[in-house]
């Protein structure tokens, strides 16, 4: 007797989907604008800011800089393919978490952060966490639903 395997059950994607997955894109491409902000940013810009900033700015070694840059433009790509139902979009989620692990290590732990922008300056970094984690657990609650899935009905 031939064992068959059961084909998985398809849960319909929600109508809030769409708009997480947007407002995720949106998300990621603000931090990628942030980014690209930082590498662009001239001598002349760079002097206008407090000095202990200039010098966390000069002191951040590449690989947090590499980590920040994975993070951005895995985030970005993972939102790009969650908005288009592929299910990569976990994989990238997850490299962007780990590396925005990795550089929040440094910002937290490492660099003098904490003493240039102060308790407030901690909010940001801990909601960039807490979104890339969140936006792994949507890419595997999507991919666990078989919301990407090609018999999946479409909204």
């Amino acid at each position: 007797m031939p064992n068959r395997m059961e084909a998985p059950e398809i849960v319909a994607i929600p109508r809030w989907f769409k708009v997480a997955a947007t407002l995720a894109l949106l998300w990621n491409l603000l931090g990628l604008m942030a980014f690209i902000n930082q590498m662009m940013m001239t001598p002349a810009t760079l002097a206008e800011l407090p000095q202990p900033q200039q010098d966390l700015l000069a002191s951040t070694p590449w690989w947090a800089t590499t980590a920040f840059a994975i993070a951005v433009f895995t985030g970005t790509l993972g939102s790009l393919a969650l908005l288009m139902k592929k299910p990569i979009c976990y994989k990238l989620f997850v490299l962007s978490f780990v590396s925005v692990v990795i550089q929040m290590f440094h910002a937290f732990f490492i660099s003098n952060s904490y003493q240039v922008y102060g308790p407030a300056g901690t909010i940001m970094p801990i909601m960039v966490l807490f979104i890339a984690l969140l936006l792994v657990r949507f890419a595997a609650k999507a991919n666990n639903n078989h919301w990407f899935s090609k018999s999946t009905a479409t909204d």
